[in-house]
This record gives C-alpha cells, structure tokens and sequence, in this order.
C-alpha cells in the first residue's frame, strides 16, 4: 500500500502551490535546488522546516515516476 507523498496543495497556502506538508516551502523549490546541483543536505540546511524524509519520499517516487515511464 503507497502513502500519500507529504505535499499539501491549498489555496490558502501560497495560492495553492504544492508545499511540503506542514511548510510553506514549494516542493519545486527542493527540485530546482536538485537541478542547480545543490545538495539535498544544503537544502535542508536552507529549509529546515522540511524533513529529511518528506524530502527523499519526494525525490524517491520522481524517480519511480521515471522509471515507470521509460520500462519497455
């Protein structure tokens, strides 16, 4: 059985964009942060409202996500 991953998406939280669970950090933020080669440790040094866990639950089901989408 999945879990539901820790994002949050309601209009009253920074008009809806998908938040970290209990935060106000965007979970594009930790993305973005990823793809300029930031660390996930220096992400969170920058955002320690965000748990670790909630974190690499994220990047883990974008990685399931991918691989879904290129298994022949």
């Amino acid at each position: 059985m999945k879990r539901a991953l820790p994002i949050i998406v309601d209009p009253e939280i920074i008009s809806g964009i998908p938040v970290f669970a209990g935060t106000r950090v965007p979970v594009d933020t930790l993305i973005n942060y990823i793809v300029d080669g930031v660390t996930l440790d220096e992400f969170l040094e920058n955002f320690p409202t965000v748990k670790r866990q909630d974190a690499v639950r994220i990047l883990e089901s974008i990685k399931d996500l991918i691989h879904a989408e290129t298994a022949v």
